[in-house]
């Protein structure tokens, strides 16, 4: 299949539609409106279901009443309205209820810009909502493998009967891309027998629920969540890594940060420096164990991010103080040059 030129939203909504997806329910909002535009246009072609929400707090429960269903759902949205959403994705967690959200990060906090972030780490990976619960995390680099990560992001709500959030950013919805859509196989998946779908008197009727009233029955039903968290966390890992055993500098980043540290990686080689990489796909479960893999001789691992510091916290832990690990970042939509990049290492690099 030949490639086309596509903008990131537009092939947000067209991986969504390629990926099964029948309802998706939203609230326009840069810089990612292009998303629910292109589905209000397609998804009726396709015999799926297109709702204009009057807020987020109201699209994501119609997420909770669709995905109740059995039906493949979706929401996309930007930080502030994503932020709203962080009740209704606890309760989706709590009823273990698949669906895929979208987040096109944009400076913050509060209305902040529009300009593209990696603000939102903590509020997807630590879980901006009540309780104990984790969504998988997912965080494409470029358009194309945001569009296989939507297309995977499915299959692992479905599979794991939890939430899946993709982050991306005000730079990965806005560029254009060649990108293939080939059709995807997808995973073997298990009925969705626990769906409320009608009984026809032929089975007792299916529950979905996030309440206990019992103190011992909730904690039973959060080890159960802690044990498919665990499984998770052992299968589902998804890392880059790239030159890190003898590096004398390794650069850790996600989504398109990392592209623009391996511009700055390239100016390093030609002072002489062996640079490795470390990107994170998978935001959570975190690739603790790839940190690992740097060697002994290793100056430093620098992690680079839109934000004033949230990953590196991640990477910290993972290191154990093995090796020292600094941190630069932009914010507020200011987006780091190379050269910016390289020069911050090299005052590491040289002292």
């Amino acid at each position: 299949m030949a490639k086309i030129l596509i903008k990131g939203n537009e092939a947000v909504g067209a991986a969504m539609i390629s990926a099964g997806c029948k309802t998706f329910f939203a609230y326009p909002i840069t810089p990612q409106s292009e998303v629910p535009e292109y589905l209000a246009r397609e998804l009726p072609k396709v015999g799926g279901t297109f709702v204009q929400a009057e807020s987020e707090v109201a699209a994501i429960n119609m997420l909770y009443g669709s995905s109740g269903t059995g039906t493949r759902v979706a929401t996309s949205s930007s930080s502030p309205g994503v932020a709203l959403m962080q009740e209704g994705i606890s309760y989706l967690a709590g009823a273990e209820l698949p669906c895929m959200i979208v987040n096109m990060m944009r400076g913050g906090p509060g209305l902040g810009s529009i300009q593209p972030s990696q603000t939102d780490y903590f509020q997807s990976v630590k879980g901006g909502g009540n309780g104990d619960y984790k969504t998988i995390t997912l965080a494409p680099a470029s358009i194309q493998e945001m569009v296989n990560l939507i297309h995977l992001g499915f299959d692992l709500a479905d599979l794991y009967r939890i939430p899946v959030i993709l982050c991306g950013d005000g730079m990965l919805g806005q560029m254009m891309e060649p990108v293939e859509f080939t059709e995807y196989k997808g995973r073997e998946l298990p009925a969705k027998d626990w769906a409320a779908t009608g009984t026809k008197k032929e089975r007792e009727p299916n529950i979905i629920n996030s309440l206990f009233l019992e103190p011992e029955d909730l904690e039973e039903h959060n080890l159960h969540l802690m044990k498919k968290y665990a499984e998770i966390n052992e299968k589902e890992v998804l890392v880059e890594t790239i030159d890190v055993e003898d590096a004398d500098i390794v650069f850790t980043a996600f989504g398109t940060t990392s592209r623009i540290c391996r511009t700055a990686g390239e100016i390093l080689k030609e002072k002489g420096y062996k640079v490795g990489y470390i990107r994170p796909i998978t935001l959570w479960p975190f690739p603790s164990k790839a940190y690992d893999l740097v060697g002994e001789n290793t100056k430093l691992i620098l992690d680079v991010e839109l934000n004033q510091g949230q990953m590196v916290e991640d990477v910290r832990l993972a290191v154990n103080g093995r090796l020292p690990v600094e941190f630069y970042g932009r914010t507020g939509g200011m987006i780091p040059t190379a050269e910016e990049i390289a020069e911050a290492a090299l005052k590491y690099l040289e002292a």
